[in-house]
């Protein structure tokens, strides 16, 4: 199950396109959705979150707290809407186009793929690249 919550004034467009996409991403990587929860928030949200449970005093655009147990993927996906609408122009894109690569790279990190070192991001890049060519 995939769920959409609030913690601001935003709402996400198109929700049923988005839980397809991702359940296709989860299932091309040979795994199983379990329960996901995506936490959409502002700056100060995520910043708390941020110091209370990584000891990070910095500002993100997201979060991910992964429960999942092998196969079956589960998790809580904690977004600032603030952070991915400073990021889009500092990107080149528009702020849905962002959105998408914040939600799948969220998705990326539940399915195992990390993005400390140099290799790792360029790993990252290359799916987030490739599952946002398959969003309808």
């Amino acid at each position: 199950m995939i769920l959409f919550h609030s913690e601001t004034n935003f709402q996400l467009k198109q929700k049923i396109a988005v839980k397809k996409w991702i359940k296709e991403t989860i299932v091309k990587e040979g795994k199983t959705t379990k329960d996901i929860n995506f936490i959409f928030c502002d700056d100060y949200f995520l910043h708390e979150k941020n110091r209370a449970y990584l000891g990070h005093d910095t500002f993100t655009d997201i979060i991910t707290f992964d429960y999942s147990d092998r196969d079956l993927i589960s998790g809580d996906i904690f977004i600032s809407i603030d952070r991915v609408r400073e990021n889009a122009p500092i990107n080149n894109a528009p702020f849905e186009n962002e959105l998408s690569r914040v939600i799948i790279h969220g998705i990326l990190h539940l399915l195992g793929y990390k993005d400390k070192g140099k290799k790792e991001k360029e790993i990252m890049r290359e799916k987030e690249d490739f599952y946002l060519s398959l969003q309808t």
